[in-house]
C-alpha cells in the first residue's frame, strides 16, 4: 500500500522536480574511452601524454562529451590528437575506478592512415610489439594489450 501511494505521488510530481531529486541523489562520475589500436604488423599504438603520470606512455583515449556516443568519442579523440581514422571499432571492456568516480570504456580498433601528434597533450607516439612496450606503461594497460593482441577476451 505504501509503495503504491509513494509511486503515485512520484509520478504526479513535476518532471523538473523528479530530475532534480535524481541528479541530487545519484553519484556523479566521468566517462572516458580508450582504444587498443592495432596495425597490419600486429603492433599496438601508444601515445606519450604530457599530462599522464608516470612514464606518460599509454593507450590513446579521452573523455566523452555530453550526449556523445562512446564509439564516436574514441574516433573523435584519435582524429583530434593524432589525425588517425579508425576501422573495425568495437567495445571490448568497461571498468570503473571507484576513487575517481570514473567509468572507462575500452575499445579495439585498426588504424587507417599515419598518426602524427596534433595536440599539445601528445609529446610522442609509437607502434610497439608486445615484447617492446615502453618501460613504465601501466600494468592494467599491458594486460589489456596482451589480451587483445592474443585475441583473448577481457
Amino acid at each position: 500500500m505504501l509503495k503504491s501511494v509513494l509511486g503515485l505521488f512520484w509520478l504526479n510530481t513535476p518532471k523538473f522536480f523528479r530530475k532534480f531529486v535524481i541528479r541530487f541523489s545519484q553519484q556523479r562520475f566521468a566517462v572516458s574511452v580508450a582504444a587498443v589500436i592495432i596495425d597490419d604488423a600486429n603492433r599496438v599504438l601508444l601515445l606519450k601524454h604530457v599530462f599522464r603520470p608516470g612514464s606518460g606512455w599509454g593507450i590513446p583515449g579521452g573523455f566523452i562529451n555530453k550526449g556523445e556516443n562512446p564509439e564516436n568519442a574514441v574516433s573523435r579523440e584519435l582524429a583530434e590528437e593524432i589525425g588517425l581514422k579508425l576501422e573495425n571499432v568495437r567495445i571490448e571492456h568497461a571498468r570503473t575506478f571507484r576513487k575517481a568516480n570514473h567509468v572507462e570504456i575500452l575499445f579495439r580498433a585498426t588504424a587507417v592512415g599515419t598518426p602524427n601528434p596534433r595536440s599539445v597533450e601528445i609529446s610522442d607516439l609509437g607502434w610497439f610489439r608486445f615484447e617492446d612496450l615502453p618501460h613504465g606503461l601501466d600494468e592494467d594497460q599491458k594486460g589489456f594489450i596482451e589480451c587483445i593482441l592474443n585475441g583473448d577476451s577481457l
